[in-house]
């Protein structure tokens, strides 16, 4: 990964982050023409070729075979990816050409569009699920990728991305590249315009978008895209085209307390092949049901989408294990609640899942496994090394899962440190009560607590001080010569 600045004043940039990404890459495709009569829902209306800025700036060669050829990608299990080649009118279609936008809502970006390795936060003003999960923020970055991550860090490049093309670019090197966003209410455009390569700048200008919809699908749109993209180098920054998402873990650091850490698990990652990605193609991903959408036990735990789903009840949640929410469902105890899959009332089996497609269906459920850097198993081994950084804090799997090593001995830890506290609040009070008590029977001598410990005096008692009428005080020398019964007696009284 490569580092990013990420301006517009985050509310905070964390440095100390680590981010672990062990993944499956095994994928599995098939070819299929009868695709292209699905309905695919598109994210704008066509342009005709009279229109300017469409797709029809680009000419394709005369002479070529125009058939259509749709390639699905069926082993994401969170995802269903088509493939269009250029030819497809479907390509066509899935352009949004911003140009002929309400100009109000259509934003070039002034600090990404002239800068390099930077990013910026874009709100939305719908929610956007992302693996299941609803998003209302997202990081555009100069590099031609979005970041979904709660948890904002400069290794942006790792995980937790939308990647229509991720690779280094730079627009401040032409002032004819921007970076621009379109938000409608339903779907977002990011667009990234006439962007050049840093390293390799003669390539010629790329142009390409990303649009995220409020039903949760991801469209790609290549426009412009000068050489294969499998000849662009990574080098200097990672080339990569596809989604990923993890999940974050906060560690306690035994030598320093009261420090947390964060570390970042990439849990799955979606790798669209680089060599169908040419000019004027389009990708269209379709979310596939997660167990995120049951609200109750009897759907969760009755669900066939693919998923080993299980309910917790503390946490009133559906999960596999493997989201966001990881470290709730751990520290919960879900895991173990999850074994019995018996629910406390009866199976209630109407709630149907909000993405369901009837004529696509995976065809294969196989899961990528998360490992770690020790103490770990796995019933797949890991394809990558993980992302050094910083952080030298690893993770234990319990339960077929993560969890913090310290979760016990931090509970045990937090009891002991409330009684120490009650204990010190006790001492305190007693302290302070006893001296109120000391001040109480100095200024008066003459009540009854001043006179019970005066007659349990064993010894002599010293000179007391006694006021006398109701003018100015005076004072008596009062010097003790003998005890009778416990009375002092003095001469001078």
């Amino acid at each position: 990964g490569v580092f990013y600045e990420v301006i517009q004043s985050f509310p905070g940039v964390e440095e100390n982050v680590r981010v672990d990404s062990h993944v499956n890459s095994h994928r599995w495709r098939r070819h299929s023409e009868s695709l292209k009569s699905v309905d695919t829902n598109r994210a704008s209306m066509g342009q005709d070729s009279s229109e300017p800025g469409g797709f029809t700036d680009l000419l394709l060669e005369e002479g070529h075979d125009n058939t259509t050829q749709i390639e699905e990608d069926t082993d994401h299990n969170y995802y269903t990816s088509r493939t269009y080649g250029p030819y497809d009118s479907t390509s066509r279609d899935l352009w949004v050409n911003i140009d002929q936008m309400e100009k109000d809502k259509v934003k070039i970006h002034g600090i990404l569009s002239n800068t390099h390795r930077q990013a910026a936060r874009v709100n939305l003003s719908f929610d956007f699920p992302f693996y299941g999960h609803f998003l209302r923020e997202i990081t555009v970055a100069t590099g031609g990728f979005i970041y979904t991550g709660e948890v904002v860090h400069r290794m942006l490049t790792a995980t937790q991305y939308i990647a229509p093309l991720m690779a280094n670019f730079d627009p401040s090197v032409s002032r004819n590249s921007t970076v621009r966003y379109f938000d409608n209410g339903t779907a977002l455009v990011v667009q990234w315009d006439h962007v050049h390569l840093q390293d390799n700048y003669n390539l010629g200008s790329f142009t390409f978008q990303a649009t995220l919809l409020n039903d949760g699908r991801i469209i790609f749109g290549y426009k412009e895209i000068p050489v294969a993209v499998t000849q662009i180098s990574s080098t200097n920054h990672p080339v990569k085209v596809g989604l990923s998402d993890a999940f974050v873990v906060v560690h306690r650091i035994q030598q320093i307390p009261n420090v947390r850490r964060r570390t970042i698990y990439e849990y799955h990652r979606v790798e669209l092949q680089m060599s169908k990605i040419t000019n004027l193609s389009a990708v269209e991903m379709i979310p596939l049901p997660t167990c995120l959408q049951f609200t109750s036990c009897g759907p969760c735990v009755t669900a066939q989408i693919g998923f080993n789903c299980s309910w917790c009840s503390k946490l009133q949640r559906c999960s596999s294990g493997f989201d966001r929410h990881r470290q709730d469902w751990v520290d919960s105890g879900c895991p173990e609640e999850s074994k019995d899959k018996i629910c406390e009332k009866n199976i209630d089996t109407t709630e149907t899942p909000p993405y369901s497609t009837s004529t696509l269906l995976p065809t294969t459920t196989k899961f990528r496994v998360l490992t770690t850097t020790r103490g770990s198993t796995s019933s797949h081994l890991p394809t990558s090394l993980p992302t050094e950084d910083d952080t030298k804090i690893a993770l234990h799997l319990k339960d077929n899962g993560a969890s913090t090593d310290d979760s016990a001995a931090e509970k045990k830890g937090g009891t002991l440190h409330a009684g120490l506290i009650v204990g010190i609040l006790v001492l305190v009070l007693i302290v302070a009560a006893a001296v109120l008590v000391t001040v109480y029977m100095y200024h008066h001598p003459t009540s009854a607590a001043s006179l019970f410990f005066i007659e349990r005096r064993p010894s002599r008692w010293p000179a007391m001080k006694f006021r006398r009428g109701s003018g100015h005080p005076a004072y008596a020398e009062v010097e003790p010569v003998g005890e009778k019964e416990g009375f002092i007696v003095s001469e001078q009284c």
